[in-house]
């Protein structure tokens, strides 16, 4: 059974730009790396030569794991998505217990997920702590720094 990978239609057009310029302008330099370490003679004792390899091997690693997420993508409609109780693409206001302090998450799959944009995913501990959860519910999350407790205050799409 696939994976699945939850993604909305902008994240999904940014994987599949980033894939087709891995395969275009990625796989060009990566070659042209090679060629010119490959014309600085003996390859043997070239490092130059054998660093250019490793980066195409990785190049081809991340091409293979963006086809990867391509093809076990998901694309979610979020003008379909209910708002009572948190899911992926909630907009989720919670409230830290022991603090007082109010914040907002987007809960996104992994590829999109960005702490800097308070985008996080779904199968992070405070986002698995949120999943299901109704307004005015507390959540129990177990983090790496020890158990939090997050109130609901507010859950919307879009």
């Amino acid at each position: 059974m696939a994976n699945y990978i939850y993604l909305t239609q902008g994240g999904f057009d940014k994987v599949k730009a980033d894939l087709e310029e891995l395969k275009s302008n990625g796989r060009q330099e990566a070659a042209r790396a090679i060629a010119e370490a490959r014309a600085q003679g003996d390859l043997s004792e070239n490092a130059e030569y054998d660093a250019a390899k490793d980066a195409q091997g990785l190049l081809e690693l991340k091409i293979s794991e963006l086809e990867q997420i391509i093809s076990n993508a998901r694309i979610i409609d979020e003008s379909l998505l209910d708002d009572s109780k948190v899911a992926i693409l909630s907009n989720v206001t919670i409230k830290n217990l022991k603090t007082g302090k109010e914040i907002t998450y987007k809960l996104v799959s992994e590829t999109e997920a960005d702490a800097r944009q308070f985008k996080i995913s779904v199968t992070s501990p405070i986002g698995q702590g949120l999943l299901g959860k109704i307004r005015g519910e507390v959540a129990l999350v177990t983090t790496p720094g020890g158990q939090m407790e997050f109130e609901v205050i507010e859950i919307t799409i879009g």
